[in-house]
């Protein structure tokens, strides 16, 4: 049909090619056939889809977010974040069965090698940054692990998976309390996700370390809302590393780093920052008026995708409440709150569709727990690392090409060598 294809002219020599669209796209192959002598250009890939994709979908203009189909109200709701990481992994939720089985696996491979531990992790300086110690330590789990590179095998594919997804928040607490001068404490495999890695962070000498149940569930929730996020920055580095078949441990380190940037994983220590600059209620006006000067920005607001309110703000905006009803409220949400408000409310900003997203309160909440902002990356990494591994197993099943772009060159034409003497 005419309106399920898009035509093609060549001007310059007046052939016409129709190409079919599918799923919303058109085959990039297709349009180098009818033009094999011009490239799409498109830096930042904004309009372009790298691959073909299950795992999660995303429409930023209608705010909706689903892991294999579920929404994510539903699944932050109802579910916990090592089943959402099972749905993500096989595509279905677990039955009964399954799901006891995975949570065993997980709880039974969150130990990490004495190795790890005291002749790498504590060989980093003593202030080094816990995200770096974090990037490093999952690239080093490659050289402990041989069997990864046999990447072709299902069995042994899962078997790093559930390490991966295991071992992260063991070395993640690590880290941190490598950075603050606090021994290492060891998985509590009685704990569920959550706790245990809560446990790992705070315990100091009590025998064994609990908190608030209420605090427990934020951060299940919270790494439910971060455990995928379609062709992010971070997932787009895991699958073009992946794509050259690199172990699930290289790959994962890849993304880590990806995260460890400002612009992806250091959203919400922005909206910290500036929420600290604002200082009070009475200057949240005079804030806004210049981010419409042009004299600062409105971090935790707008989004590279979506275009209407981030889904995961509005859960996380009620995981909050709960938060503060338990810790005390954090002082700067009053200022948090009022910028919302004012900023929803003003056309510049309504106009410009920028809506609060996942990290105005992410932010808060951490703080409210205790984690100091050097640990925002970690806590993103921890949860994303079971999207990271769904999308490195689609591409591995896809058999998908090595990703090789292309550039177009502005460079210089040739040139002759010019010996040293010669060149003025």
């Amino acid at each position: 049909m005419a309106d399920e294809t898009i035509t093609i002219i060549d001007n310059r020599t007046g052939e016409r090619s129709d190409i079919p669209i599918v799923n919303g796209g058109i085959d990039a192959t297709s349009w180098r056939k009818a033009l094999p002598d011009v490239l799409f250009t498109d830096p930042a890939l904004m309009s372009t889809a790298a691959c073909e994709s299950s795992v999660t979908y995303l429409d930023g203009g209608e705010g909706i977010l689903r892991y294999r189909g579920y929404p994510i109200e539903q699944l932050a709701e109802h579910s916990t974040y090592l089943e959402v990481a099972y749905l993500l992994l096989h595509g279905e939720l677990p039955t009964a069965e399954q799901n006891e089985v995975w949570i065993h696996d997980i709880t039974y491979h969150t130990f990490i090698h004495e190795n790890v531990r005291k002749r790498f992790l504590e060989g980093f300086h003593y202030d080094a940054h816990p995200m770096g110690m974090l990037v490093s330590a999952v690239a080093a789990l490659s050289t402990f692990y041989l069997d990864a590179k046999d990447i072709h095998d299902p069995g042994s594919r899962m078997k790093q998976i559930v390490r991966l997804i295991a071992k992260m928040p063991t070395l993640a607490a690590a880290a941190h309390r490598f950075s603050v001068g606090m021994p290492f404490v060891y998985p509590d495999n009685s704990l569920s996700f959550p706790a245990n890695f809560l446990s790992m962070m705070w315990k100091v000498a009590e025998p064994r370390f609990s908190t608030h149940p209420v605090l427990v569930r934020a951060l299940d929730v919270l790494f439910i809302l971060h455990a995928d996020h379609e062709q992010n920055c971070s997932t787009t580095a895991m699958r073009t590393v992946g794509s050259a078949h690199a172990d699930p441990y290289s790959a994962c380190a890849a993304a880590a780093a990806a995260l460890y940037g400002p612009r992806h994983g250091g959203a919400n220590e922005a909206v910290i920052k500036m929420l600290n600059e604002i200082g009070s209620l009475d200057n949240v006006d005079d804030y806004i008026a210049g981010v419409k000067q042009g004299k600062g920005r409105l971090q935790g607001f707008g989004h590279r995708v979506y275009k209407s309110y981030d889904p995961r703000a509005t859960i996380i905006k009620h995981v909050a409440d709960q938060v503060f009803a338990v810790t005390g409220k954090n002082p700067l949400l009053d200022i948090a709150l009022k910028l919302e408000e004012v900023a929803l409310s003003d056309d510049y900003f309504i106009s410009r569709r920028l809506y609060p997203n996942v990290d105005f309160y992410s932010g808060l909440i951490y703080q409210a727990m205790g984690f100091p902002i050097e640990m925002f990356p970690v806590l993103f990494a921890i949860p994303r690392t079971a999207g990271w591994m769904a999308h490195w197993v689609e591409l591995l099943e896809q058999d998908a090409k090595i990703v090789r772009p292309r550039q177009l060159y502005v460079g210089h034409d040739k040139r002759d060598y010019v010996p040293v003497d010669q060149r003025s």
